[in-house]
């Protein structure tokens, strides 16, 4: 008797878990819960041409080109090669939340069934869900970059990682902590101007313009004339306009220079 209730109780409890999980995977993932209030259709007006017009042209190079066979939301696409590709350092909303269908709807305008390039991030090349990180590269811009500018996305930025989001979204844009998962959400900017970190090879103009120069492999920043710098790869070189971006981006002063 005694076995048959305990089998009759664990039936139970696996009744009632199952009936648990079935309701939340019934229910849309919310994310971080970022969302912003862009119309669904605010770029149907806008051609391709003309969104990518506002925007400059990347440094970063094409390492991968194929064409988008399907956009699953604003940061993630399908590529014609088989990838799935998780824009990087970035987080749009997800499905069943406001502003879902402005950024997916922006993507596909500028990716869906066009042929798009990637560079993938070198610090990570996957997520846990073996999706490829990467930057998406439309038309010679930073697609990443545009997402944020636009205020259809905010910053996600988990190290390690060989880009630094905070410095394509400027101020433009809200930022989501990696460990807590906190946002706030914002409108479209329209911005213009791009804010990405420039790979100059004169260390004499980033003292000039106040810069600060990080060790991508170390994540440390340093003043331009620290002596580190000089022992630094040129390709392991990343540029901040401010101190701030250095910190925002996750690197720290180096204890030699003080930045």
């Amino acid at each position: 008797m005694k076995i048959r209730t305990r089998n009759i109780i664990f039936i139970m409890l696996i009744l009632m878990l199952s009936a648990g999980l079935l309701s939340v995977s019934s229910a849309y993932y919310k994310g971080t819960g970022f969302t912003h209030n862009i119309p669904d259709n605010y770029y149907d007006s806008y051609s391709q041409q003309e969104i990518l017009n506002k925007y400059n042209d990347t440094y970063l190079t094409a390492e991968e080109t194929a064409v988008c066979t399907k956009v699953v939301d604003g940061d993630t696409i399908y590529l014609s090669n088989g990838k799935k590709v998780r824009f990087v350092g970035v987080n749009t909303p997800e499905k069943g939340t406001a502003g879902y269908k402005a950024s997916k709807n922006f993507v596909s305008k500028l990716c869906l069934n066009k042929e798009v390039s990637i560079n993938v991030d070198d610090k990570k090349y996957t997520d846990k869900y073996g999706r490829t990180l990467a930057v998406v590269i439309v038309g010679g811009k930073n697609l990443n970059e545009m997402l944020l500018k636009e205020g259809l996305a905010e910053v996600m930025y988990i190290p390690p990682s060989e880009f630094s989001p905070y410095v394509w979204a400027g101020n433009s844009t809200s930022s989501a902590s990696a460990s807590t998962g906190t946002s706030s959400s914002n409108v479209a900017t329209g911005s213009a101007s791009t804010s990405e970190v420039v790979r100059s090879t004169s260390a004499s103009d980033s003292v000039s313009s106040g810069s600060y120069i990080g060790n991508s492999n170390s994540f440390k920043f340093h003043t331009a004339g620290c002596s580190e710098v000089d022992r630094m790869s040129d390709k392991n070189k990343v540029y901040f306009s401010s101190k701030s971006d250095a910190i925002n981006s996750g690197y720290v002063g180096c204890k030699k220079c003080n930045p």
